[in-house]
């Protein structure tokens, strides 16, 4: 992040080759380990055959983000066993150590803390979460409260967008 862009009172949150401008309240170390991070597992996710979706959703998405926030990201999957059954997986995309696991209806939180404490939300899913027709209410209420698109080979997610 550059002076110019704190003089601006946003910092960028990189994704497919763009980036989302989330405000300041936050000091340089934790935009960096937010920056770090969500580019980590979007990075991940891209070399994934399984994974046809990323989307970072919440305060994060919708710039936002305090000192407090977590980083929230939807992870769309055809194998979705392979990270509800168990937990060697998450060290691939750095999630830190596993806190929680809770069922949202049609996706499932895996929660994970970093070192720092920064907590990462990944709600795990089948690609039906993203249908558009019709949307279903708690997919709809979770993307018109914020969300950028991180991986969408498939265009799905950009659908649901537009739908939204």
């Amino acid at each position: 992040m550059s002076a110019s862009d704190t003089r601006r009172g946003t910092f960028e949150v990189h994704r497919d080759d763009q980036s989302v401008n989330l405000p300041t309240a936050l000091s340089p170390e934790r935009v960096a380990e937010i920056n770090e991070v969500i580019g980590r597992i979007t990075r991940w996710a891209r070399g994934r055959e399984d994974i046809v979706g990323l989307l970072l959703v919440g305060s994060c998405a919708r710039n936002a983000a305090r000192p407090d926030s977590d980083i929230d990201i939807v992870l769309l999957t055809t194998d979705e066993s392979r990270y509800l059954l168990g937990d060697a997986w998450a060290g691939e995309p750095g999630l830190g150590e596993l806190i929680r696991t809770q069922s949202w209806g049609p996706i499932t939180e895996r929660r994970g803390s970093t070192a720092s404490g920064l907590e990462v939300e990944l709600c795990i899913g089948s690609p039906t979460w993203a249908k558009t027709d019709p949307v279903d209410r708690g997919t709809h209420r979770v993307v018109t409260d914020g969300a950028r698109v991180l991986h969408d080979p498939a265009g799905i997610l950009a659908d649901l967008l537009a739908a939204c």
